[in-house]
This record gives C-alpha cells, structure tokens and sequence, in this order.
C-alpha cells in the first residue's frame, strides 16, 4: 500500500482529500505546516488569512480531522522558511513598485517544496504528496511530460497558482478534487458526518491587502507625487506600498469629470501615475522568470490563451519566447489593468502550458 502524505489546512477541501485518498486505497498521514510569526509583523492581524494568529485553529481543526479519519497527523514548522521565501519576496516586490502574488511562490517553494522535503528530512516516510487544490494532472507518453490541467468545476480552478511547479513536484503529486465541484465536495462531507469541517469559514489567500502595511518597517511609507500621464503634478501619494495597478479608491483624487485609476507606479522617483481609465489598456507585456511546464519551451512563437491575474478571463494572444527566460505576448485585443509584478499564465484550452512575471 503506498503511503501519501496530504498537506492539510484544517478545511473542508483538505478533509475530504484525506477521505478520497483511502477509498482509492491509499495509507495516508496529515501534514499541516505551521508559517505563522508574530515578530514579522506591526501590530495585530485579523480575519480569516491562511498567515495569521488563527493558524492555531487551524492547527486544532486539521487534527480533529485527522482524528475521525483515523490517519496520523504532524504539524511542521515552515515560519523560517515562509519568512524567506514568501515575507521578503513579498516586501521587495512591494517596495520596487509592483504587484507580488505570494500564493504563486509559496506553492512552490513551501507547500510543494520545503513541506515534503521537511519530512524526509523528520524521518516520516510517504510514497507521494497530494494537496486539496482544484487541478488535475496527467502524463504525456507523446511528450515524455507531466501535466496540468484546470479542474473540471471551473469556478473553483487553481491551476494559475501552480504555474511555477516543477516537472518533479508534478510528477509526485496526487490533486484528489480535481475531477469534482465543490458542491460533490461539501455532499462527501456531509454524507461521512463530517459537521464540524462544514461549519468553518473557508481561509482567504494570505492576507486582507487592507492588512499589508503591518509587513512593512514605518520608514517605508514614504510619501511622493502623484503625476497625470502629462506629468503634472495633481496630489500626494502615502508610499507607493499602498498601490497597485488599476485601483480606483483611496487615491484622494476629486473634482475630475471621469473616474482616474492608477496607471503605474515608479519607485526610482517615488512618483503614482494617474489617470482615465483608457491609460490602462494594453495589448502587449513582457512576461520573465518564465516557467514552461506542460510543454518544453517553444523554439517559435505560438498562439494560447493568457491570463495576466487569477480573475481575468484568458485572453487570446501570440506568445513569442526569447533569449533566457523571458516571452513576449501580444493580444488580440487590449487588456485592462496589466500589473508589473503579478503573474502571467498562458493555457491552450484546459492545459497550463507555462507561465511568468510580469516585467
């Protein structure tokens, strides 16, 4: 019987993956990692973020789960790690300007990477890691390449966050939900009595972004100008940390016949452009730090489907591969809003072929 180990969250996705496990005949142990730090941040943070003091309930949920499934759990601390690869990513991509995604780089790095290295290196024994996100994959004999795919319940797809996976990772990783929706899901649970996982709220990504100044050292608010596309200077910005690509509220901006939108953010002259909302439409990015996952990189330009944030729709457009790791895209049509910073994923149907930073 193989053994797989399961990256649980104390929620009902993570619950029910256990559960499908053993009915496919798997022996299963519950792993939930432990990345929370009070020193990493200012003051006091709330809600229901995956980092956050509420990981303790967290803790205790995913252990009762593991308890009426009766399957062993270990909780792993990660905080060094995620403060590392998560935290300071995080700040840095902040404080040059751009949009981080964090979810993206702790897929990668923690939840697929130094969690099942963590527990080869604790002695505890597993065959393959499985996790509750809402993909599929699969392996090409015509490619000699592991997969990935969108889930079938295409409201609940997570394969934009899984971009950056590796070959290996794919190759070791079970994704139980794939093929369901969360309604199929939230019936399992229902069916196996399992009350006490459907009554908790599920956890938002990382943190409330209202939240992410308590990230931040005080000395990184400094103040500057807001300019319009002419480079006049029309208002005063709080630290560029507190602005992204396309926001509309909060800017102080009144008076102006038409909604204004930040438009870009430039942290060499602490400056926010802003402006009408027809400055944030381009048909062109440069996406770098390109991961090709499904497919080796193309040797020529090819035509997919790209998704420059997790709630955009993927949009046709030409994708051109360049000299390292960088691509060059070019749409259809316009998008609205692409952010420097947040990442871009390219799919031809429901297959993730790769994806990158937006430069």
């Amino acid at each position: 019987m193989k053994r797989v180990a399961l990256g649980m969250s104390g929620g009902i996705d993570s619950t029910v993956c256990a559960l499908l496990l053993q009915q496919s005949g798997y022996e299963v142990i519950g792993v939930t990692m432990s990345i929370w730090d009070e020193n990493s941040v200012r003051g006091e943070i709330s809600g229901g973020s995956c980092f956050g003091p509420q990981e303790k309930e967290n803790l205790v949920a995913a252990l009762m789960a593991c308890a009426k499934l009766g399957i062993e759990h270990h909780i792993v601390p990660l905080q060094r790690e995620f403060a590392t690869c998560v935290l300071d990513y995080f700040r840095s991509t902040y404080l040059a300007g751009k949009t981080p995604n964090p979810c993206v780089v702790c897929n990668q790095s923690v939840k697929l990477g130094f969690l099942p290295r963590r527990l080869k290196q604790l002695g505890i024994p597993f065959d393959l890691f499985a996790t509750g996100h809402y993909v599929r994959n699969d392996y090409s004999e015509q490619t000699g390449r592991w997969q990935l795919r969108k889930a079938k319940d295409p409201g609940k797809d997570q394969s934009y966050f899984l971009c950056y996976l590796t070959q290996e990772q794919l190759a070791n990783t079970i994704f139980p939900l794939g093929n369901l929706t969360k309604r199929e899901i939230r019936a399992l649970a229902a069916m196996h009595g399992m009350d006490f996982i459907l009554s908790r709220k599920e956890s938002q990504d990382f943190l409330g972004s209202d939240q992410y100044p308590l990230l931040f050292p005080d000395d990184s608010f400094e103040p500057g100008n807001m300019v319009d596309p002419e480079g006049k200077i029309v208002g005063t910005h709080k630290g560029i940390i507190h602005y992204t690509v396309g926001q509309r509220k909060n800017l102080g901006l009144s008076g102006k016949p038409e909604p204004w939108y930040v438009i870009s953010l430039d942290a060499a002259s602490n400056q926010v452009l802003v402006g009408p909302k027809q400055y944030l439409y381009k048909d062109r990015l440069t996406a770098q730090r390109v991961n090709w996952l499904s497919i080796d990189k193309p040797d020529r330009e090819i035509r997919a489907e790209a998704k420059i944030r997790f709630g955009h729709d993927a949009a046709p457009c030409q994708i051109t591969p360049t000299a390292g790791d960088e691509a060059e895209l070019v749409f259809d049509t316009p998008q609205l809003s692409i952010t420097p910073g947040q990442m871009v994923v390219f799919y031809s149907g429901d297959l993730l072929l790769g994806g990158g930073m937006i430069k």
